[in-house]
């Protein structure tokens, strides 16, 4: 009964963080990986046929995949990623009238930008087997 219960609650954790994380990818305020992370987490735990279609047959697979073998970005995502994020918060900052918003959107800006800055990047193909 308890072991039912917690994958359920694994299961609907993991559904949302899925959703949010896809939502965060066009929203500033939303970080996509973190919410993709979480989702992998609570699948791995939970249901093994959701693990995979989230490794294997979702649009984040591939990073997934790559970020469990080695602990880094794969090159080019970086750059994509800092791109995005720069185009969704300026379109924000445009939108948005109220200063202490302006000002709380820059703040968190400037952590997501020295978040991604920090995250180490690795080609696979350079990478011995």
């Amino acid at each position: 009964m308890i072991r039912t219960m917690k994958r359920t609650i694994l299961l609907i954790i993991g559904w949302l963080a899925v959703v949010l994380g896809t939502l965060g990818v066009v929203l500033p305020l939303l970080p996509t990986t973190p919410f993709i992370l979480l989702a992998a987490w609570c699948f791995a735990r939970s249901s093994p046929r959701f693990h995979q279609w989230l490794l294997y047959r979702s649009w984040f697979g591939g990073y997934l995949r790559h970020w469990q073998t080695y602990k880094a970005m794969p090159p080019g995502a970086k750059p994509r990623a800092i791109a995005v994020i720069l185009i969704t918060f300026a379109i924000s900052l445009w939108l948005v009238k109220i200063i202490w918003v302006r000002w709380l959107l820059l703040v968190i800006l400037s952590c997501l930008l020295i978040f991604m800055w920090r995250l180490p990047v690795i080609d696979a193909k350079q990478q011995k087997p």
